[in-house]
């Protein structure tokens, strides 16, 4: 079974294929998050961003913060590779509460697009962002200061 998993989930491959496919992936899917509904957000004025969804009645600028940041910071985040998992866990908990909870008696077209956004984020938070990414950067760097020490 681990023969199975680890070329699979395995970010130290040395295909470059892969790793210019996880970049492209990874640049492309947030910066559509960014254009669809993080530019939305941060233009819309105060009067507007009342009617944005909030399914737990967080306090208005609580739940604008927290759009802003998965919509925005966390998929720059993502196309820069830095914190990617960490990063990616926001934009999955907005694109979740989506779908089961916003969309839950949605038609299947409207609720397919959210759908794709979890299997895909889904997908780079087990992946990770690959060998061309800051955090690879920062993982040979971390690992070379400990091998000296």
């Amino acid at each position: 079974m681990k023969r199975i998993i680890q070329p699979i989930t395995d970010p130290s491959s040395e295909d470059v294929l892969y790793h210019t496919v996880l970049l492209g992936f990874r640049v492309l899917l947030s910066a559509e998050i960014i254009y669809l509904y993080g530019i939305k957000i941060i233009i819309m004025d105060a009067e507007l961003s009342q009617l944005l969804p909030n399914p737990f009645l967080l306090n208005p600028t609580l739940n604008i913060t927290f759009l802003i940041t998965a919509n925005v910071l966390c998929p720059l985040l993502v196309i820069l590779g830095f914190l990617t998992r960490l990063s990616v866990l926001p934009i999955l908990s907005m694109t979740l509460v989506e779908y089961f909870v916003l969309q839950s008696f949605g038609s299947p077209l409207v609720k397919g697009l959210s759908y794709t956004y979890i299997l895909s984020y889904f997908l780079i938070l087990f992946l990770g962002a690959g060998k061309y990414s800051l955090d690879y950067f920062i993982h040979q760097i971390a690992g070379g200061i400990s091998k000296h020490n």
